[in-house]
C-alpha cells in the first residue's frame, strides 16, 4: 500500500496535499500518514491533531471511475496537468474525468482573548471622597460625571453612589492639565493635613490644663455609669476597702512591728494599686473604635489585669518575701498584738465582703453566658472581676495566714512564727499572679471559643440553601463575650443563580437571548448579567452575616470569604 506523506505541518501541507500525493493502492483508496482519516464513499476526510491547529479542515478527492487496468500510474497520478486536461489524443476511447479537487474549512468562532495589564483599572469603581483626596477634586468636579449606585458595605445604610475610575482620572486630567501637577496639589494639601492635625494638637492640650485648671464641671456620665454597676462596681468597691484595710494595717505595723503585719499592709497596698489599674482599663475599653483601632480597645482589660499580675508579683510577693527572710536573719521582739487582732479582724470581714460582691457578680455573669463557675473564672471572660476575685481571695487568706503566725508568737514568743508567717503571704501572692498572667497571656494572645459553639455557628451557615459547605473556620474571643467568625463559604452557584432570575423579568430575558446573534451579542449579553450574578453573591454574603449576628449576638464581627 502506498499512501501519502505530509512532509510539512501547517497550512501549506493541507493546500498541497494532493499535489504531494504520489501513489495510488491498487485496490483504490488513500492514506494520510500522520493524520487521523476516515473513509468514506468517493472520498477521504483529513482532520489535523487538535494540538497543531485549531480548526478541522475536511477535503474531497474526486477520481475517474473509468480508468482501465494498467492505464493509471503514478506518474499519471501525480501529474497535474494530465488530471485536468481531460482524455489522451492518443487513445480516444479512454475518458477520463478526474474533477478539480475540493476543500471545505471549517474554523471555530473563539472571542478573542483580552490581554489586560498588570495595572489595570479601566473598570473600577471609586468613593467620591477618595476622588477628592486622592485626585485633589471638588465636588462640582464630580456633578457632570458617570453615577453609578452600588450596594454597600456597612450595615447602616442601603446603596451609595460611585464612580468610574477613569472617568474621575480624566476629569483630574481636564482639571489640573498632568499627572504631575495633581502630585504636587496632593503633596501640598498632605502638608497642610499634618499642620492642622499638629494646631489641633495644640488646641487639646491647651483645653486640658484650661479644663485642670478651671475644674471639670461636667464630668463623662458613660465613664461613671460604667462604675454603678457590673465589673466596674466590683472594682470600685474594692479600691476603697483595700485603701481603708491598707491604712489601718500600716498603723499596726509601725505600733507593732509584727513582719506579718507589714507583709498583709503590702498587700492591701498592692490590692489598692492594681484594682486602680484595672479601673483605668476598664475605661479605655469602651473607647469608640477608631482607624487606628478598627476592632476597638476591648484587650486593655486583659492588657490592665496583665500589669497587675506582675505588679502582685513584684510589689506584693516580692517585699514580703524579702521582710520575711530579713526576720529571720534578724529577729526582733515583737510589741503587744492586741490591736493588731483587731485590725486584723475587720480586714477579714471586709475583704469577705467584697470577695462575696465578687463571687456575685461572677455568678451572674457564668449564667448569663451558660457555664460553670470555675469554667469562667478559668477561660478569665471578665479579667477585672477575675482579678478582684483572686486578690480578695488572697487577702482572706492571708489575713488568716497572719493572724495564725502572729498568734504562734505570742503564744511561744519566738519571733520566727511571724517570719515565716511573711513568706507564707508573699508565696500566696506569687500564686495569684502567676495564675492572672497566665490567664490574661491565653486571653491576649488569641484564643478560640468553645466547639460546642463553633458547631452551632457552622450547622447555621450550613442549613442555608445558598451555602453547599463551611471550611477554615476560625472563631476566636476578643473578651468580654465579643467573638470574631470568619470562614470559607463554598456557595451554590444554581442557587445564588436562581435567587437572580427570581428578580429579573423572564419575558425580557428570553428576548436578549433571542437577539443573540454573533460572539459580540454574546459577549455583551453575559458580561451583563455576570456582573449582576456577581452582586447578587455579595448581596448573599451580607444577608449571611446579618443573620448571624442576629440569632448570634455575641458574634460582633463577621468575615465571610468565598470559596
Amino acid at each position: 500500500m502506498a499512501g501519502v506523506s505530509a512532509q510539512s505541518r501547517g497550512w501549506s501541507s493541507l493546500c498541497g496535499l494532493y499535489l504531494r500525493l504520489h501513489a495510488v493502492r491498487p485496490g483504490g483508496g488513500w492514506a494520510c500518514h500522520g493524520w487521523q482519516h476516515s473513509l468514506k464513499s468517493r472520498g477521504v476526510l483529513c482532520v489535523m491533531p487538535p494540538s497543531r491547529l485549531p480548526v478541522q479542515a475536511q477535503i474531497r478527492l474526486y477520481s475517474s471511475n473509468d480508468l482501465k487496468e494498467g492505464s493509471g500510474s503514478p506518474a499519471a497520478a501525480s501529474a497535474p496537468d494530465k488530471s485536468t486536461a481531460g482524455p489522451d489524443s492518443s487513445k480516444p476511447e479512454q475518458k477520463s474525468t478526474l474533477l478539480p479537487e475540493s476543500i471545505q474549512v471549517k474554523v471555530k468562532a473563539v472571542l478573542k482573548k483580552r490581554e489586560y495589564g498588570a495595572k489595570y483599572m479601566k473598570n473600577n469603581f471609586i468613593t467620591g471622597v477618595r476622588a477628592m483626596n486622592e485626585f485633589c477634586l471638588k465636588p462640582s468636579d464630580l456633578e457632570p460625571l458617570r453615577k453609578i449606585r452600588r450596594r454597600s458595605p456597612h450595615d447602616d445604610t442601603e446603596s451609595f453612589t460611585v464612580y468610574l475610575r477613569s472617568d474621575v482620572e480624566s476629569k483630574a486630567m481636564e482639571v489640573w492639565g498632568s499627572p504631575e501637577a495633581v502630585f504636587r496639589e496632593r503633596k501640598l494639601r498632605k502638608e497642610e493635613e499634618i499642620a492642622y492635625r499638629e494646631n489641633v494638637f495644640k488646641n487639646q492640650k491647651l483645653l486640658k490644663e484650661y479644663k485642670d485648671f478651671l475644674g471639670h464641671t461636667k464630668p463623662r456620665l458613660s465613664t461613671a455609669s460604667m462604675f454603678t454597676k457590673g465589673p466596674g462596681k466590683v472594682v470600685m468597691v474594692a479600691i476603697c476597702i483595700n485603701g481603708l484595710n491598707f491604712f489601718f494595717k500600716l498603723l499596726a505595723w509601725v505600733y507593732t512591728g509584727s513582719a506579718s503585719m507589714f507583709s498583709e499592709a503590702i498587700h492591701s497596698l498592692a490590692d489598692t494599686c492594681n484594682q486602680a489599674l484595672l479601673a483605668v482599663g476598664i475605661s479605655q475599653s469602651v473607647r469608640t473604635p477608631d482607624p487606628g483601632h478598627p476592632y476597638g480597645f476591648t484587650n486593655m482589660r486583659y492588657i490592665a489585669s496583665l500589669i497587675s499580675g506582675v505588679g502582685i508579683f513584684m510589689m506584693g510577693a516580692g517585699l514580703s518575701w524579702y521582710h520575711g527572710i530579713m526576720g529571720l536573719l534578724h529577729p526582733q521582739q515583737i510589741e503587744s498584738l492586741l490591736w493588731a487582732y483587731f485590725i486584723l479582724a475587720g480586714s477579714l470581714v471586709s475583704e469577705g465582703a467584697t470577695l462575696l460582691v465578687a463571687i456575685n457578680e461572677i455568678r451572674k455573669s457564668a449564667r448569663t453566658k451558660g457555664l460553670s463557675f470555675y469554667q469562667y473564672v478559668i477561660q478569665s471572660h471578665d479579667p477585672s472581676t477575675n482579678v478582684v476575685l483572686m486578690e480578695d481571695a488572697a487577702a482572706v487568706l492571708g489575713v488568716i495566714m497572719a493572724a495564725s503566725c502572729m498568734g504562734l508568737t505570742s503564744l511561744t514568743g519566738n519571733p520566727y512564727y511571724d517570719s515565716l508567717g511573711s513568706l507564707g503571704v508573699g508565696t500566696l501572692l506569687g500564686a495569684v499572679s502567676a495564675f492572672l498572667i497566665y490567664t490574661n497571656t491565653e486571653a491576649l494572645i488569641g484564643r478560640s471559643i468553645q466547639p460546642e459553639q463553633v458547631q452551632r455557628l457552622i450547622e447555621f451557615l450550613e442549613s442555608d440553601p445558598a451555602v453547599r459547605a463551611i471550611h477554615d473556620v476560625k472563631a476566636t474571643d476578643m473578651g468580654l463575650g465579643k467573638v470574631r467568625f470568619k470562614a470559607e463559604v463554598d456557595f451554590d452557584g444554581r442557587v445564588v443563580t436562581r435567587s437572580y432570575l427570581e428578580k429579573q423579568d423572564i419575558d425580557q430575558v428570553l428576548h436578549e437571548i433571542r437577539q443573540v446573534k454573533t460572539p459580540e451579542d454574546l459577549e455583551a449579553f453575559m458580561l451583563k448579567h455576570g456582573e449582576n450574578i456577581i452582586d447578587t453573591l455579595g448581596a448573599e454574603v451580607d444577608r449571611l452575616e446579618k443573620e448571624l449576628k442576629q440569632c448570634n449576638p455575641e458574634v460582633r464581627h463577621v468575615d465571610l470569604e468565598i470559596l
